[in-house]
């Protein structure tokens, strides 16, 4: 049988994204679509476009993601992590998880490019730098992302043993991953606005940003 790759879509109110996003994961790429509390109708639509839906109470990305890492095949192995807005193209997945099955790195990344102006706020952008450059210093990775798209193996991932379950995550992530001398790539992706009708809970107000950069110092001073 060919190798199945598991791809966790955290979702919360993400319903106008996600006939584009899953119709265009590659062959060989299953979603499992972690509703988070959305009241849009997400799940429905995820289910009538075949996707897996896993249903997750606790808020935050970080219960989100874990709850889509526990329900994803062992079998499968590799898995990935993106965003459910339609801020990234799923054919991009395929880079991702092929270096990671290539033995070639442990935890693949994203560096967000974006395609136009208004795909990522300064306000965002500048705190985002900010906490990149955190990881520089205390892990010595070559990251200048802390980015919502990501491949990696489902056991080392679980095995980090991550406890954040907001906007910290991902931070604590990179961060985990540095102490533990897994060999991270980071790849330069497209960063797309979001798809209409869909609001960040991050870059979307100074608010969201404020509340993730808190998250996310809170990881460093652990």
């Amino acid at each position: 049988m060919p190798c199945m790759t598991d791809v966790v879509l955290p979702c919360l109110n993400e319903a106008p994204a996600l006939p584009w996003l899953l119709a265009r994961l590659p062959v060989g790429f299953r979603a499992i679509v972690v509703d988070n509390g959305s009241t849009d109708g997400s799940a429905d639509i995820a289910r009538a476009h075949g996707a897996r839906v896993v249903s997750v109470p606790q808020p935050g990305y970080g219960a989100a993601v874990h709850a889509g890492l526990i329900a994803a095949d062992p079998a499968d192995d590799v898995v990935c992590v993106m965003d459910a807005d339609g801020s990234f193209d799923p054919c991009e997945l395929t880079r991702f998880a092929d270096l990671v099955r290539e033995d070639v790195a442990d935890l693949v990344v994203g560096r967000r490019r974006p395609t136009t102006w208004n795909s990522w706020p300064a306000h965002a952008r500048a705190g985002n730098a900010i906490l990149a450059r955190s990881v520089r210093r205390t892990t010595g990775l070559s990251v200048h992302d802390i980015g919502p798209i990501r491949a990696a193996r489902r056991a080392d991932l679980l095995g980090l043993g991550l406890r954040d379950r907001r906007f910290g995550y991902p931070l604590e992530l990179l961060v985990a991953a540095g102490r533990a001398g897994w060999r991270v790539t980071e790849l330069d992706v497209a960063y797309l606005p979001r798809t209409v009708g869909t609001k960040s809970k991050v870059t979307g107000s100074f608010r969201g940003t404020a509340r993730a950069i808190r998250d996310m110092r809170a990881v460093l001073t652990q």
